[in-house]
């Protein structure tokens, strides 16, 4: 049920890895690279409760409850990735970016609670894990295609203005693999009925319509538990580090550990810098794979352990959060000698990323009505997308250049504090979280 998140990953990877890189070779500015990116986390704030809300109350006879919503997205994800690569212009890559994570988030979203859906309550972490694991390897094997297409002949060059054929058909292999793992999840898997299908209809009526179906959200947004909001606190240090890192370390890593920036428009010799700032590229997003590699061996380590055993969901998020802000930490040492630091630095940084995907859903999940599971899943991811609307509008230039100063490589130091304030604010939360 969870194979599909592989597809989902690939579309995350891609975009995470190398849509900064997309929007450099289309012109765009180092400061500007954050706005480029803001439309994505404004549609999910609107999207993802909407899509729970919607999920919670659809039946049917074939596709079950989450399953159509899966489908829905992985037709316009895939057909966004395949062409982002192709934009002719600035403002159409960004436009493609916000297709794709609108519609990225209409699958995701459901996978969410597809797990809670069809587990009981002691086996959620064991589930969210495993759906970790499959992140994982989607994540590595995304992160690492530009590269291995350059290793298997295709051009890793292209003309000032254009994006190389090595990314272009790493995005036209994700939408497929998007597209096929989604299908495997949706004709593989089955979904329960309503236990009582009259009250589910008669439910299903009394919310029926735009505004009635705004207010049901708004009322379920009021009465959140107090772990949800407490969990926000941590889901936002966590998730604007990582907009951090998507957002800059192809620019950052590319200039500090290998001295090859973007070149500015009709600069001399922009043809040489252009083709070494590519390679450079492809090298930062096979170590990028690295968070996804480390990712899934850590959810493997958790699945064998949370397959018979209770664990303090807590604790492991504190650890994990710590150890991801040390490895962006780390990013500030790595030079052209000893470039095997960024490897070492996003293998520790997945240690978080695995903890992020898995520990505060299996908390939220202990705490939520069945019946309320598809929207408040919806509601929490809010939590994801505020970071990163803060951070796209201005938060992360501010913040580094505020408190670190004006190079570029400070915004993974900024990453990786924010991290590690992340994982302090574990201690807010329940302390037997099992």
């Amino acid at each position: 049920m969870s194979f599909g998140f592989m597809g989902i990953q690939f579309g995350f990877a891609l975009q995470g890895g190398f849509m900064s890189r997309i929007f450099q070779a289309l012109g765009a500015s180092e400061d500007s690279i954050p706005m480029l990116w803001v439309a994505a986390p404004l549609t999910g704030l609107i999207v993802q409760p909407i899509i729970g809300f919607l999920s919670d109350r659809t039946w049917h006879p074939r596709l079950g409850r989450r399953r159509p919503y899966f489908l829905i997205g992985a037709v316009l994800s895939s057909i966004a990735l395949f062409f982002v690569p192709y934009s002719p212009t600035l403002m159409i890559a960004a436009g493609f970016l916000w297709v794709m994570d609108a519609s990225i988030n209409i699958s995701m979203e459901p996978f969410r609670a597809l797990v809670a859906d069809k587990l009981p309550e002691n086996q959620r972490s064991y589930g969210f894990v495993v759906q970790t694991l499959i992140i994982g390897i989607g994540t590595w094997i995304a992160s690492n295609l530009p590269w291995f297409l350059s290793f298997l002949g295709f051009s890793n060059t292209a003309p000032e203005g254009h994006i190389p054929p090595s990314v272009k058909w790493g995005f036209a292999i994700g939408a497929v693999v998007f597209m096929s793992s989604i299908l495997w999840t949706v004709f593989t898997t089955k979904e329960e009925a309503p236990a009582d299908m009259e009250a589910f209809r008669k439910e299903r009526e009394e919310t029926k319509g735009f505004g009635k179906g705004l207010t049901e959200i708004a009322k379920s947004f009021t009465h959140m538990p107090s772990v949800m909001w407490k969990l926000g606190l941590v889901q936002f240090f966590s998730w604007f580090a990582f907009f951090t890192m998507w957002s800059f370390a192809v620019p950052a890593l590319t200039e500090h550990v290998y001295n090859a920036p973007m070149p500015e428009k009709g600069a001399a010799h922009f043809e040489t810098e252009f083709a070494a700032y590519n390679n450079a590229a492809n090298l930062v997003g096979s170590s990028m794979g690295m968070y996804g590699l480390s990712s899934m061996v850590f959810a493997l380590a958790l699945t064998f352990y949370t397959a018979k055993r209770g664990v303090n969901r807590r604790v492991i998020h504190f650890f994990s959060l710590v150890a991801g802000g040390v490895g962006f930490l780390l990013l500030f040492s790595a030079n052209k000698e000893f470039a095997s630091i960024m490897n070492l630095s996003f293998a520790l940084v997945g240690i978080a990323w695995g903890s992020i995907l898995s520990m505060p859903y299996a908390i939220l999940s202990s705490s939520v009505r069945p019946e309320k599971m598809g929207v408040s899943m919806g509601i929490f991811n809010m939590f994801i997308v505020i970071p990163q609307i803060v951070a796209a509008l201005g938060g992360i230039n501010w913040a580094y250049k505020t408190l670190f100063g004006d190079q570029l490589i400070f915004t993974m130091v900024l990453a990786g504090t924010s991290l590690i304030i992340g994982g302090l604010s574990c201690f807010l939360l329940p302390a037997k979280s099992n």
